[in-house]
Order: C-alpha cells, then sequence, then structure tokens
C-alpha cells in the first residue's frame, strides 16, 4: 500500500464538492433450482409492505454499515423519490422469509415518468440516448452481511435477466458503488479514494466500453490525486457484473452522501456470455 498521498477530509471535500406511490406489478417467480438447492427465494414486491422491508435492508447496509447520510423520510429506512417508480426484486430466506437481498429496476417507461434516471444525477448519459428506450436501470443493491455469496447475486441475476427477456428489453445501466474506505487485501484500510482510482485503472484497461457510449461524471473522482497503482479486489457486485459481459462506461463519480466512488456499468442482453445465458435462461 502507498502512503503517497495522505489528504484530510476537508482538502478531500474541497477537492470533491460539485456543483408518487406505484406498487410493482411483475408477478413473483420462485425458482425451484434455488429453493431446492441454496434455500432462497427470489420474489417482486407486489404491496408497499413488501417494498419496505428492502428499504428497511438498504437502511441497514447503506447507513448502518457504510456510514451513508439519508433522508430520514421514514426512519429506520432508505426511501427516495425513485422508489414509488421502480419494480423490486427481492431475495428471501426460504425458512424465515426475511428479505435478505434486493435490487431496484426502472423501466424505460417508468423513467419517463419519473423524469429522469437516477444516474443522470451523477453522470452525462447523453451517449445512451439511442439506448433509452429498451434500456432498463438498475439500482439501490445490497445483500445482508449474513449471506453475501455467490448463491444470493446469482438468484438476483438470474430473475433480472428473466425479468428483462418477458419485458422484451436489451440494456441495463446502474453503478457500482466502492466505499471510500475500501480495504485492501492484506487487510489494511485503504482510505480517501485510492482503492476505488485504483479499481478503476483497472477497469479502464480490461473493461472499458467502446467509445461511443463512454459517459462523464458530473463530480469526478479527483484521481489526479489519488494512487491508482494499489492492487485492489473489486466488489463482488463488480464481479458479478463483468462475469455477464458487463462494461465500464467511464470515470468514476463522487457521491458524498454515500461517500462512495460510482462507475457506470452496462450490461447488454445480446452480450450475455453463452454460458450464463443457458444457465439463466436454459
Amino acid at each position: 500500500m502507498s502512503d503517497s498521498f495522505i489528504l484530510s477530509a476537508d482538502v478531500l471535500h474541497h477537492a470533491f464538492s460539485c456543483e408518487s406511490v406505484q406498487v410493482p406489478q411483475a408477478a413473483p417467480y420462485f425458482p425451484p433450482d434455488w429453493v431446492s438447492k441454496s434455500g432462497i427465494v427470489t420474489t417482486w414486491a407486489k404491496h408497499q409492505s413488501e417494498v419496505r422491508e428492502a428499504q428497511k435492508l438498504r437502511y441497514e447496509v447503506f447507513a448502518g454499515e457504510m456510514g451513508a447520510k439519508l433522508p430520514e423520510i421514514v426512519p429506520g429506512y432508505d426511501i427516495d423519490i425513485f422508489d414509488d417508480y421502480c419494480e423490486h426484486l427481492l431475495v428471501r430466506d426460504r425458512d424465515s422469509w426475511q428479505v435478505i437481498g434486493t435490487y431496484r429496476v426502472l423501466t424505460p417507461a417508468q423513467a419517463r415518468l419519473a423524469g429522469r434516471l437516477y444516474s443522470d444525477s451523477e453522470f452525462d448519459l447523453t451517449p445512451l440516448q439511442p439506448l433509452r428506450d429498451r434500456m432498463a436501470e438498475l439500482g439501490r443493491s445490497c445483500v445482508h452481511k449474513h449471506y453475501r455469496h455467490g448463491g444470493v447475486i446469482m438468484a438476483l441475476w438470474k430473475e433480472l435477466v428473466h425479468f428483462m427477456m418477458r419485458s422484451q428489453l436489451k440494456d441495463i445501466v446502474g453503478c457500482v458503488s466502492i466505499p471510500m474506505n475500501l480495504g485492501s487485501e492484506d487487510g489494511k484500510c485503504v482510505g480517501m479514494g485510492h482503492a476505488a482510482a485504483s479499481i478503476w485503472r483497472e477497469m479502464r484497461d480490461k473493461h472499458l466500453a467502446s467509445s461511443e457510449y463512454q459517459v462523464k461524471p458530473r463530480c469526478p473522482l479527483p484521481l489526479d490525486v489519488l494512487d491508482q497503482t494499489l492492487e485492489i479486489d473489486p466488489p463482488a457486485l463488480m464481479k458479478g457484473y463483468l462475469r455477464v459481459g458487463a462494461k465500464v462506461l467511464g470515470a468514476p463519480a463522487w457521491d458524498s452522501n454515500f461517500n462512495t466512488a460510482d462507475l457506470p456499468m452496462l450490461m447488454r442482453i445480446d452480450d450475455l456470455p453463452s454460458r450464463y445465458r443457458k444457465h439463466f435462461l436454459g
């Protein structure tokens, strides 16, 4: 780990500074292979109480673990204006029926009603304009700390691909959030964004989308003052994106509320590797 840059929080904050309730309609889906093999079940929220379960898990992960500054619309729940427009995918423990993982999906039609994508606030997505009619946005992904294994992530992705096929959608856009204090492989804490900068360097070199789809952050992570040479293991969610053929769309944005660096990602159904196409779709 390099100690070449040790910046105070005030210096970094200055460097980073920039300037309808709708119940999801997708039917529940209970994949028999996941129920029998792993004891987990994927469902789509049909009632507000189920959406609240997802929002509670999100609050526990984002505020409780990551220290995110969330608006207290309902104490103990992560709620924002996009939730009312989104479909909410839930992964449950079959025995306890506890929500252990969640994703929300904003379809093109609902994005038009909302007026924009959540990602529009972080990135200039103009290059993706030709894709928007058949492009969904994923967001607020999280998994309970006791269930962070490949089975939950694969269950989420399997049902997401089915949803895309049922809805005749072709593309998925979303962000992978990298905590600013993400640890290194040797167990040491790599603070102030060095880990995020190093992960970006690896993604830029190996997994960058073609120039026609590259986007720009509205509030960029100040890469020039961060160490990009560290060997950092990417977050599990990012690994999941890459396994299904996703590409990074550009440099990370800094989210001050969540204190994360957000990397924009694009996954195209047509680019889904054959082994995952077979696994997800049969």
